[in-house]
């Protein structure tokens, strides 16, 4: 089927179906309804002739949205909640001249954003301790491998390979407390009116601010909330969107950060992302495994991290009560963040749960760096045991580096050192003792053992308080 109509990449591409449902008309929509329903119960419960059998009729359409009926309206009216309105009222005859009674559009359209926006965030700290559970494992698996550890790309003293995946799930685990913080102070607009004063609720009520006050309590408890913002102008501060973002921005940074890792290692062919039987890696060159979940995650996530400066300006220039510059950069901003955090999310709960490592090429590696980072222990066995002098093993040590480095780099050579050090009788000592003293496991500190004190003190106690979220099984389109 030819496709002639333009459509965002992460809803046919990357995002979950349930994420794509979050951000949907219908979930918006039906929201709107349940938001008229929770202001009418409220009303009523305060005292306006609002009456149990419109509720009930309202209830009984909750769901079954005429939207034929609302796009027609709009064509007319050119206003998309009052063509809802008018389209709720169609169906309930009995309860039409209450619906939205004393709201304002921001009623249903602000409490929806921040509702929406709330359950989209619930979904992307579910995948997350999914991701951070398919990492823990791998962690526990690696946790006493030793590799080289690099410090600006430049080889440095060995590590483990699960240590390393601790760094991943301890910025993920930031991430996360960042996204619980969000959830625990969610707060709805509640019914504030045209400017923020309740002015038309205030009348509604014969001047009763009480019922004012209740009016939004009773509204946020309604809709599982426990509060309103205390104050606002029409619309809900649009710094709320920014702090969302702001957590979804940090999620693309690790998130970024982890795949960056996973391209250079597997360029070092030390560990592999997840690769399809009948994958192609590369049109041209069929022998390639390109890292392209990887890359997707990366780029992904550069966009989220751009994306988050649309709700910093939005936040920054909006007038006074309110303006309207904000609504079409909302539109596009705070659901393709979502959208893209999500698909970032499931790339990474899929690499994390399939990745590759080769202990051989790890080794290998690891073997060839190793006697450059031994020197200190070699030199220091010479002084304690055979009574060498520090500063003159510290001089030939430097020279038989930089030979054996010269031999490296520039003939292409093995790396000769033990054979140096063995060869120079200052040392006293044999080839055999030196690769002996050359053991991986003795130059990777307490990396072992720091990510077993990580997992047990830090993560299982996480992966415990969250058991009940099934992990993600994401399903990986392109």
């Amino acid at each position: 089927m030819i496709k002639d109509t333009y459509e965002s990449p992460l809803s046919s591409r990357y995002a979950s179906k349930e994420m794509k449902y979050i951000f949907s008309p219908d979930k918006k929509f039906k929201t709107w309804r349940k938001l008229w329903i929770a202001l009418a119960e409220a009303e009523m419960e305060l005292g306006l002739p609002v009456t149990q059998e419109q509720i009930d009729e309202l209830k009984a359409h909750a769901d079954d949205i005429n939207y034929e009926v609302a796009q027609e309206r709009e064509k007319l009216v050119r206003h998309d909640v009052m063509s809802h309105v008018y389209a709720y009222g169609v169906q309930c005859p009995k309860a039409k001249g209450i619906i939205h009674l004393g709201a304002t559009s921001c009623y249903v359209g602000d409490n929806t954003d921040i509702i929406i926006m709330t359950e989209g965030l619930q979904l992307i700290r579910n995948k997350l301790i999914t991701v951070i559970r398919n990492l823990s494992k791998f962690a526990d698996e690696y946790k006493a491998l030793p590799t080289l550890a690099f410090t600006h790309f430049q080889p440095a003293q060995p590590t483990t390979v699960g240590k390393r995946a601790t760094l991943w799930i301890q910025e993920l685990l930031m991430d996360l407390e960042d996204v619980e913080y969000q959830l625990s102070k969610a707060k709805l607009l509640g019914s504030k009116g045209t400017t923020g004063t309740q002015a038309s609720f205030l009348e509604l009520f014969d001047g009763d601010h009480e019922k004012c006050k209740q009016l939004d309590k009773k509204i946020a408890e309604k809709m599982g909330y426990s509060d309103c913002f205390p104050v606002s102008g029409q619309t809900y501060s649009r710094k709320l969107d920014s702090q969302f973002l702001n957590v979804l921005a940090g999620i693309a940074q690790s998130a970024s950060k982890f795949s960056n890792d996973i391209r250079l290692l597997q360029h070092l062919k030390e560990v592999e992302e997840p690769f399809e039987k009948n994958q192609i890696g590369s049109s041209a060159m069929a022998y390639k495994r390109n890292p392209m979940r990887s890359e997707r995650i990366g780029s992904l996530s550069r966009y989220v991290m751009c994306d988050v400066l649309n709700t910093y300006f939005t936040a920054a220039t909006q007038w006074f009560e309110r303006t309207l510059d904000d609504s079409a950069n909302k539109r596009l901003s705070v659901p393709e963040a979502f959208l893209a955090v999500d698909g970032i999310l499931s790339l990474y709960a899929n690499v994390a749960d399939g990745l590759v490592v080769y202990p051989k090429v790890i080794e290998q590696r690891l073997k060839k760096e190793l006697p450059f980072m031994a020197t200190e222990n070699i030199m220091m066995d010479a002084v304690k045991y055979r009574g060498a002098d520090r500063q003159q093993l510290h001089e030939r040590i430097r020279v038989h580096s930089m030979d054996a480095s010269k031999v490296v780099k520039e003939e292409g050579g093995e790396n000769d050192l033990l054979e140096r050090i063995a060869a120079d009788k200052a040392f006293g000592v044999t080839l055999e003792e030196l690769e002996n003293l050359l053991k991986p496991e003795k130059y990777t500190g307490r990396a072992k053992e720091q990510t077993e004190d990580f997992l047990n003190e830090y993560v299982n106690p996480v992966l415990e308080k969250y058991k009940d979220i099934e992990s993600d099984k994401p399903e990986i389109n392109v």
